[in-house]
């Protein structure tokens, strides 16, 4: 059997492919190796899928997820596989190359992210031979759910945001400025608590005020990361990822207008891998 995982800060979702080519799918929290430990990780498995399926039985493990592009994070994360599945060849990859596999499968073509964070990356068809920095959520991740988080919180609490939204967010969340530094300086995984008022924007969707924020933050994801790819207006660009999906009307204006070609948009890179990986979604 082959277990395909695709995994973000927020959520993982999985495939299972057995030799009849039967898919069994399921989800869990996200794991991210920057802070987690093996152990921490192996107990989400375990409470996530490792109870529904016999991990003994597994003879791959393909393997995508944040922060898996340094040996040590890769490390961690193949550890914490091993405890579940003590059998499986396992292979970890990091999650741009994952979206570029389910995006471009063996095409040449730009790949890019937008969730809880955001990247990008130019893909022959076979490997990532260019990635610009994102830099994560304090420095970059322009287009992500954290990034536009972090924008509109900034005009909340600099009372910028119109007064309809500015009440309707109030009554909604009853967010003070205490509350708001607890839980960005004081606790963990403050990327996607910024990201986790995301909802509240796609709910707003109509209001002037949202789309723009929404197409500002786009344009520098743009202007700072598919733009920098010499042949970016020659290929097509390609997304995934939850903030890509629900707001692609607004994504799509603002590649036009930087004249960039999109492709491909899906909420989850999960059908693509699987495609990639077993010859079926």
């Amino acid at each position: 059997m082959i277990l395909i995982a695709d995994s973000g800060a927020t959520k993982t979702d999985w495939r299972l492919c057995d030799a009849e080519k039967k898919i069994t799918q399921f989800r869990s929290k996200g794991f991210y190796p920057f802070i987690q430990t093996s152990e921490q990780i192996s107990e989400f498995i375990k409470a996530g899928i490792a109870s529904q399926i016999n991990g003994k039985e597994v003879s791959q493990v393909f393997y995508y997820g944040t922060g898996c592009s340094s040996e040590d994070n890769k490390l961690v994360v193949r550890r914490a596989m091993l405890m579940n599945f003590p059998n499986a060849e396992i292979v970890i990859n990091h999650d741009l190359l994952g979206a570029a596999r389910s995006l471009c499968q063996h095409d040449a073509g730009i790949a890019a992210i937008l969730g809880t964070g955001s990247n990008s990356c130019y893909y022959n068809g076979e490997i990532i031979t260019e990635n610009v920095p994102s830099l994560g959520y304090i420095l970059g991740d322009e287009g992500s759910g954290a990034h536009i988080g972090k924008r509109f919180l900034k005009h909340y609490f600099e009372k910028e945001l119109p007064a309809e939204i500015h009440e309707l967010f109030f009554n909604t969340y009853h967010l003070t400025n205490e509350i708001f530094l607890e839980n960005v300086y004081g606790k963990p995984f403050a990327n996607r608590y910024l990201a986790s008022f995301i909802p509240f924007l796609l709910r707003q969707i109509q209001h002037p005020f949202i789309v723009a924020l929404l197409y500002d933050s786009f344009l520098e994801f743009f202007n700072y990361q598919v733009c920098k790819y010499p042949r970016h207006t020659e290929v097509i660009t390609h997304f995934t990822g939850s903030v890509a999906f629900y707001f692609a009307d607004i994504l799509r204006q603002a590649a036009s207008d930087r004249a960039i070609r999109i492709g491909t948009i899906t909420e989850s890179p999960i059908a693509g891998l699987t495609l990639f990986h077993c010859g079926e979604k």
